[in-house]
């Protein structure tokens, strides 16, 4: 019980740390993207703002389970919400970046959106490896799953980040929409899974994760 306990405080204090984290990466992410004229750091801004909700309401579960209360309707009402969320922003960066496409708009560069991408894709792996260990430590699937969307997280800095550098060394305008559109395939799955976790279920493949499931969303690493 004492271990649980631990593990659970340790559940808390790595969501404080990635609230805080998002709320940082998101503010300047939206700011840089503003300042630039950037479809990809405004996707991927909102992306951390909407996780940023994601991982209020998981904190707000730990805690619950610390009292020994459930905060089980509270989750599967936030992964609709915020499964919804993903998909309708995945429907406007494709309909942008086809704009930009076709207008031939030209972001310009912008030292800080590769300066937060690139911290992104340092710190998130830390983040993700405490969640996942934690996850497995005290079998929460609700854990695992925010871990998996943090690892979509890495994933979208990275595209973000090669879009961005392509604009800043070779003037490749376009790089900036297409990496937007390299985008909508996390936002989607982060969407499809976060219904899932609305509808009761530990990821989007519908596995259940039950005990001994070989699925990748349920292996922790």
């Amino acid at each position: 019980m004492r271990v649980r306990a631990a593990d659970l405080r340790a559940g808390v204090g790595i969501e404080r740390w990635s609230i805080a984290w998002m709320s940082v990466e998101g503010a300047l992410a939206l700011a840089a993207a503003l300042m630039a004229g950037s479809v990809v750091l405004l996707a991927f801004g909102a992306d951390s703002l909407i996780e940023l909700v994601s991982a209020f309401v998981l904190l707000r579960r730990l805690r619950a389970e610390q009292g020994g209360a459930s905060a089980e309707r509270l989750e599967r009402r936030a992964g609709t919400a915020v499964g919804v969320l993903l998909l309708a922003l995945a429907v406007w960066v494709v309909a942008t970046s086809a704009r930009d496409l076709m207008a031939g708009a030209r972001p310009d560069s912008s030292l800080l959106g590769l300066a937060v991408a690139a911290a992104s894709v340092a710190i998130m792996p830390w983040i993700i490896a405490k969640k996942r260990r934690l996850a497995a430590a005290i079998g929460s699937a609700a854990l695992r799953a925010d871990a998996a969307c943090g690892l979509a997280c890495v994933y979208m800095a990275g595209t973000a980040l090669g879009g961005l550098l392509l604009r800043a060394a070779f003037g490749w305008w376009w790089a900036d929409p297409v990496a937007a559109l390299g985008l909508v395939y996390f936002l989607l799955r982060e969407g499809r899974e976060a219904l899932a976790a609305g509808r009761g279920e530990a990821c989007g493949c519908g596995c259940g994760c039950e005990p001994g499931c070989t699925c990748p969303c349920c292996v922790p690493a």
